[in-house]
């Protein structure tokens, strides 16, 4: 499909149908994208579970506050996490990176605090948000990014204490019945001579 026309044909879902399911050949394209994603420096500060057992679900779903259906009618929730171990990390860097983006990084925690380091790489987190959301649109599968969770429980759920819990993506297909569809409820952005300028 055409990257535009599945832009613009993208929206955020509200309700899904739990009885399509996604072909496990596109499950394992997501996540093969998702380890392509660019990061600042290449440092790829992230972890990325996919979870489709019902039971650990349902238990994300009592700790995903207003988004509990979604969680529950998806065919998959993406967990995307963010690195919490520093030392751990940076072992990991010395290990894969050139010196150049070692030495950026080493200056660069050492100039911050670490609650601006591990904000860095929440950052970072982001980016890959934005490559999966553009191709789960691409590869026509419906997807809600969820903010609204509870990121310590989630990550009492998910176990790997290593990283931390950021934000969490359903993915799956559309109700018939979803209100959000855009026939029923149109896209709505600003327009293009407001948000972008040529110099």
């Amino acid at each position: 499909m055409d990257f535009l026309k599945a832009i613009k044909n993208r929206y955020t879902t509200k309700l899904y149908d739990h009885s399509k399911r996604i072909d496990v050949g596109k499950i394992q394209k997501l996540q093969e994208i998702l380890t392509l994603s660019p990061s600042s420096i290449n440092s790829q500060p992230w972890e990325f579970v996919f979870v489709s057992d019902a039971k650990t679900k349902e238990q994300l779903s009592k700790v995903s506050q207003h988004n509990t259906q979604k969680v529950l009618d998806c065919d998959t929730v993406v967990v995307f996490r963010s690195i919490d171990n520093l030392s751990t990390f940076k072992n990991e860097l010395s290990e894969r990176l050139p010196e150049y983006a070692l030495g950026f990084y080493n200056d660069f925690a050492e100039q911050h605090s670490e609650n601006d380091v591990k904000t860095w790489m929440d950052k970072q987190v982001y980016i890959a948000l934005g490559t999966f959301l553009s191709a789960c649109a691409s590869m026509e599968i419906d997807a809600t990014p969820m903010e609204g969770i509870e990121p310590k429980a989630y990550d009492a759920i998910l176990g790997n204490d290593d990283y931390r819990s950021i934000l969490a993506v359903a993915i799956g297909y559309r109700h018939e019945k979803d209100v959000n569809q855009l026939h029923i409820k149109p896209k709505s952005r600003k327009k293009i001579t407001e948000v972008v300028r040529s110099i």
